[in-house]
């Protein structure tokens, strides 16, 4: 018999010299980016792989290098958020002497490198051990050191048969009741083992009988579906595989971010990027600490903006990830009045009820499934409720208020929620924005006395005292969970008008954006957030960025689209219309599309939105079907055709949106961060889809080919503007924001802005309008005045004064003009 090797646990980063103080929020950083590419490290794209590919990006233009999380993941992790060890950099990336030989090689090109960080949670892996400190918990209980690195409520389980008071932890890995699975737990020296897992040994239970050793542990292993209402360790939104890590205290601050930290004293590391910072029990106290141990290093954030919601003005970081971005990019580029038509013929399309607010109900819904009694977030609320009853046991004055009572007003208030969280800190004045999304998720005013004792514990309103302080920490980390699953994993699978709004931080139930509300959002940004980041294509957008571009043009021709989906629906008719709907626009966005590459995308959004199947109750035969109307399309030569054919008369309209949203990712406020491959077109979907290796090689060889663009080829072209838009950025600052006039009948269709004296952007929007209305006719710009403008992008130079709109976009959809010298 064995028992299971144990390396040597992380410790807290040794004490280093006193920092330099932090940036003010919204401040630049000293190295600061002019623009970064993200690249999906993985087994199959080691740091080996990235520093090869160096002289490429260097030559394509940016200035970063932003670098998927680095630190030890799962076996085979092709996305590096599952970590096991921070003590160490990924062996299976090539470990830290890699990671030096690429941030050498990007020194001698002029570049410098972004680190994505996962404080909130890590991996419960398989087999246990690869994560020690978890391992050390599991067998050692709360008497472990490792005890409070993790996010656990002991509480919630009685513990060991022989210490009943001190809790255990649920593990719900069992493919079955436990009593189903006992045969399958088998006594190996120290361990227990259950098929891959491998679990360690309270010290002195090896040899007792099974029923008795099982009782004894530090943990409850149990069937896989009570971690719905039994789960008493916090995850990351409802993966149970990954499990929260308290980074809100110092010493697990400095254990789990010393190699990183260490990297960036060693100019290894230049800035990073902090995934689900919502997670956070003090996101503002987490970036202080971060900031306070790298000297302000250039940070930015992945929060997730809903609405008008804006980033704390008390954040001390750089700005967003830049999903705020994306959404007023796509926003402008889609045409609102057709949106909207597109949706009430979408309802038509499925025979669903007009409703005031469709898209709002869909989002409620989602939500409130995701916190009932059986949803997937109720052992979360439970967690609340337990919280609650506690202060009242404590407090008369908050005593009474039955356990269905509280997970009943928990639920509306969740449910109700306009934002991801709220940031109230205990001790401190409610932020006013906290204070009144609250409110807004009390709706009518109408509040119990339940409701209102909930309100005011979120908010931190009624005094101090241990269980009160997690109580507003635990409902913030509560309501961003709700948030994500509910709203962007649920809701916005099950609403699907227009597949392109339904993005991550989109906003479906406002379509479009009118050019002013465009550059009131670059000129906030511009003066709030100058460096934060902006992005079209993630390693989490559903569709991509020319994905979305493509759909963005049935907005405007919102009863052809209906006319089309339903004849390609009677060509192979079946019983689910909301499927065939959301099959055809997949279909458009991603074509050429393999039929294994849909059938996923497909599978997976029927999942996510949880009506006909589920992760967690799977309707294989609803699934099969499904399936089989997918791969009906490529059995019919017709329907096929018809479908080319329709991609093909879409793509004069979809290169202009392209286009258009390029050159604006590329010159609005902000550091654009490019998704790997996205300088070229690409229409991926959702993730297994969009992390898969891209070929920088290729791009390489293509990057010497595309001096001189042609309009027949977008690849050539799109790669022509990305290179040209970068080189510009890196080679001079951008100057200040401020948009162009543009006057007669066609002016909602071309998007112009200066930056500075020198640089001026034109796009244009909504194409196939644009060509239904006449074209340009009389429609003119007025170039600021001075020297002769140049377009970058094809050489044509223009006078300053009023240009013709129909001159400027001659040859191509978009400008980007440049002079050089004074007036």
């Amino acid at each position: 018999m064995t028992s299971a090797a144990e390396p040597a646990l992380p410790r807290p980063a040794a004490t280093t010299s006193t920092p330099a103080p932090a940036s003010a929020p919204g401040s630049a950083p000293a190295s600061l980016p002019t623009a970064s590419y993200r690249l999906q490290l993985q087994p199959g794209f080691t740091l080996r792989d990235a520093t090869a590919a160096v002289p490429y990006l260097a030559a394509l233009g940016v200035s970063h290098l932003h670098l998927s999380p680095l630190l030890e993941a799962a076996p085979g992790s092709t996305h590096g958020y599952d970590t096991v060890d921070h003590a160490r950099i990924s062996e299976q990336l090539g470990g830290e002497p890699a990671l030096r030989a690429l941030a050498a090689e990007a020194r001698r090109h002029g570049l410098r490198l972004i680190a994505d960080v996962v404080p909130n949670h890590m991996a419960v892996p398989v087999p246990e051990q690869l994560n020690q400190p978890l391992w050390n918990v599991l067998r050692d209980g709360p008497d472990s050191p490792y005890a409070r690195w993790f996010d656990i409520d002991w509480t919630a389980q009685p513990g060991p048969a022989d210490d009943p008071g001190r809790g255990r932890v649920l593990l719900p890995l069992l493919g079955d009741r436990l009593g189903a699975e006992l045969g399958r737990l088998v006594v190996d020296g120290e361990v227990l083992r259950y098929h891959d897992h491998a679990l360690p040994l309270r010290p002195g239970t090896a040899g007792m009988p099974l029923p008795e050793l099982l009782a004894r542990q530090w943990y409850r292993l149990a069937w896989w579906r009570l971690a719905r209402t039994e789960l008493n360790y916090r995850r990351f939104f409802t993966v149970n595989e990954l499990i929260a890590v308290r980074v809100e205290i110092p010493e697990v601050f400095e254990a789990t971010h010393g190699v990183l930290l260490r990297l960036h004293r060693d100019g290894v590391l230049d800035g990073f990027r902090i995934d689900h910072p919502d997670g956070l029990a003090d996101p503002r106290g987490y970036l202080q600490r971060l900031a306070d141990a790298t000297g302000g290093a250039y940070t930015v954030v992945e929060k997730i903006l809903t609405g008008e919601e804006r980033l704390p003005a008390d954040w001390p970081c750089a700005g967003t990830t830049g999903y705020d971005a994306l959404r007023r990019i796509d926003g402008v580029l889609t045409d609102q009045a057709g949106a909207r038509r597109l949706a009430e013929r979408y309802e038509h399309f499925v025979g669903a009820p007009a409703g005031p607010d469709p898209v709002g109900t869909a989002a409620r819904r989602g939500r409130a499934d995701m916190t009932g009694p059986r949803g997937e977030l109720a052992a979360e609320v439970a967690r609340l409720v337990r919280l609650a009853l506690r202060i009242g046991a404590a407090e008369p004055a908050h005593a009474d208020h039955a356990p269905w009572q509280l997970r009943d007003a928990l639920q509306r208030l969740l449910t109700g929620y306009p934002a991801y969280r709220p940031y109230a800190r205990a001790g401190e004045p409610v932020p006013a924005v906290s204070a009144e999304q609250l409110r807004a998720a009390l709706g009518d005013g109408s509040a119990d006395p339940t409701e209102r004792l909930v309100a005011e514990l979120a908010l931190g309103r009624l005094g101090r005292s241990p269980e009160k302080d997690e109580f507003c920490v635990r409902f913030a980390q509560t309501a961003a969970a709700v948030a994500a699953k509910g709203v962007e994993d649920t809701a916005f699978y099950r609403w699907n008008a227009l597949l392109s709004l339904n993005e991550v931080g989109g906003e479906p139930a406002r379509p479009g954006l009118h050019p002013e509300e465009f550059h009131a959002w670059c000129r906030y940004a511009e003066a709030h957030w100058p460096a934060g980041m902006t992005v079209l294509s993630t390693h989490d957008t559903k569709r991509s960025a020319d994905a979305r571009a493509r759909l963005a043009v049935l907005a405007e021709q919102p009863d052809v689209w209906a006319a089309v989906a339903a004849a390609w629906s009677a060509a192979g008719p079946g019983d689910d219309p909301d499927g065939d709907w959301a099959l055809w626009q997949t279909l458009v966005a991603a074509w050429p599309i393999t039929p294994d590459r849909l059938v996923t995308a497909l599978l997976k959004a029927a999942r996510e939105a949880k009506l006909r199947t589920s992760w967690t109750s799977p309707d294989a035969a609803y699934e099969q079907a499904l399936a089989d109307r997918a791969r009906a399309v490529y059995d019919d030569p017709a329907l096929l055709s018809r479908v080319e054919e329709y991609v093909r008369a879409l793509a004069p309209y979809a290169r202009a949106n392209t286009l258009a949203a390029a050159l604006l990712h590329l010159t609005v406020p902000g550091v654009p961060d490019l998704y790997q491959g996205s300088e070229e077109p690409l229409h991926t979907l959702v993730d297994p889809d969009n992390r898969g290796v891209v070929d920088l090689g290729a791009l390489a060889v293509r990057l010497t080919d595309a001096a001189t663009p042609r309009p027949d080829d977008l690849a050539r072209e799109k790669l022509h503007l990305t290179a040209t838009a970068l080189h510009l950025r890196r080679d001079r600052p951008l100057g200040a924001y401020r948009p162009l006039t543009v006057t007669d009948r066609a002016a909602e269709h071309l998007l112009a802005f200066a930056r500075g004296d020198d640089v001026v952007t034109a796009v244009t929007r909504l194409p196939y309008g644009l060509e239904r209305a006449g074209g340009w006719r009389d429609t003119v710009v007025e170039l600021p005045s001075g020297r002769e403008w140049r377009d970058e992008l094809t050489g044509r130079r223009f006078a300053a004064g009023l240009v013709p709109a129909a001159e400027l976009l001659a040859a191509s959809p978009v400008a980007l003009l440049t002079r050089r010298g004074g007036a």
